[in-house]
């Protein structure tokens, strides 16, 4: 990259010829050229560099998005970045690219819920099979591979359960049986964890989150390396996923941000995990306690942490539960996250879906807390009141 990450996202895509500092909206169906000799020079550019921007239709892109794949495709330090709609396009168009009728994945337990559907449900009627593995116990994704394994996807840390997992291990596993993988690192964002550097094929991130910073746009990156590029551009052309301008241009200036925002993020949560960690009944689920497996896990790879954490509360009411939850005042009630606001979500059977390895007993509930940039000090106090009615 050169220039640091922080320095880079200031000063990178400036516009001379508009005179403006981020890159102007084009939108554009038709792309309108001089003559048939320039579309088909444009069309030979497209062959011969397919990642140089040249495009002969609106649904393949426009400089405003093109500029924002090239931010991307440095901060990942990947060979390219697609970008999608939404974040969940970015975990489909991975898994599109790569898998075909026969084929066979295998996948962590607590990935996204909507990821789930579609592998283990989806996926089924079109004769892909896959299955899930202990995110704590790594013999269970190896024991489950055969002939027919081609990808493994990776989601870290867990979703809602927020398990750490040893990465490297995971990709030693498939250097040995030579399987593509695949990382959702949406909670880690290249800021604190770069995949492809690390020796993934493909990492997805949800810029609906922190990419943005602000909740009001929705939009997904896939960076890949060199050896699956072929078969994500062949796809990523079929497909339809494309990002609009206006959401691109939207992410482009959040990115201006993105370590501001993550770094204002980390040490919120840094402080409200450090109030919370004085409730016996309350067992964070996030990179805080020194001599436990997830901080381990998250020192050997992350440079930080972000914003996002669960919490398994031991209570034997649930109403109780709840209780604590909507007393919340400075906490809204929404899913996603990432923006600049803290939210609050009761975890239950709709958010953490099928899951085959996380044990929940009775009287466990989990709570996910989004800390924003809010007075972390107000934060605490707000969670102090509204913890009354589970001590």
């Amino acid at each position: 990259m050169g220039k640091s990450f922080k320095t880079f996202l200031k000063h990178t895509a400036k516009d001379f010829h508009n005179q403006s500092v981020n890159p102007p909206v084009v939108r554009a169906s038709t792309i309108i050229f001089k003559s048939m000799n320039d579309i088909r020079k444009t069309q030979s550019k497209a062959q011969k560099n397919p990642i140089g921007g040249h495009y002969d239709y609106g649904r393949q892109g426009t400089s405003t998005t093109y500029i924002l794949q090239k931010i991307l495709t440095k901060l990942e330090e990947s060979y390219h970045v697609f970008t999608t709609p939404t974040g969940f396009g970015a975990v489909f168009l991975a898994i599109f690219s790569v898998t075909r009728p026969g084929d066979e994945i295998i996948a962590a337990d607590p990935v996204y819920s909507p990821t789930r559907l579609l592998t283990e449900k989806f996926l089924k009627e079109f004769n892909i099979k896959t299955t899930f593995y202990d995110p704590h116990d790594l013999k269970t994704l190896e024991k489950s591979i055969n002939k027919k394994t081609k990808l493994i996807f990776v989601e870290n840390p867990g979703s809602n359960s927020f398990d750490f997992q040893d990465l490297g291990k995971i990709l030693s596993i498939a250097k040995k049986y030579k399987i593509l993988t695949a990382i959702d690192n949406t909670w880690g964002t290249p800021y604190f964890l770069k995949p492809i550097k690390l020796g993934f094929d493909m990492a997805i991130v949800s810029a609906t989150k922190y990419y943005s910073g602000h909740s009001d746009v929705m939009g997904g990156s896939l960076a890949v390396n060199k050896k699956v590029f072929p078969k994500v551009k062949a796809a990523d052309r079929i497909s339809g996923l494309r990002l609009g301008p206006d959401d691109a241009y939207l992410i482009t200036r959040g990115l201006r941000t993105l370590d501001v925002r993550l770094d204002r993020h980390r040490e919120n949560a840094k402080k409200v995990a450090e109030f919370l960690s004085k409730y016996k009944n309350i067992q964070l689920l996030y990179p805080y306690k020194k001599n436990s497996h997830n901080f381990r896990m998250w020192k050997k790879y992350y440079s930080g942490a972000s914003g996002l954490m669960g919490l398994k509360i031991k209570c034997k009411n649930i109403n109780l539960v709840r209780k604590f939850v909507n007393s919340l005042k400075l906490f809204g009630y929404g899913y996603s996250w990432g923006g600049f606001e803290s939210l609050a979500l009761h975890q239950e059977y709709r958010e953490t879906g099928n899951r085959k390895y996380m044990k929940l007993s009775k009287n466990e509930h989990l709570v996910r807390l989004h800390i924003g940039l809010e007075d972390p000090n107000d934060l605490i106090t707000d969670l102090k009141k509204a913890l009354k009615y589970i001590k």
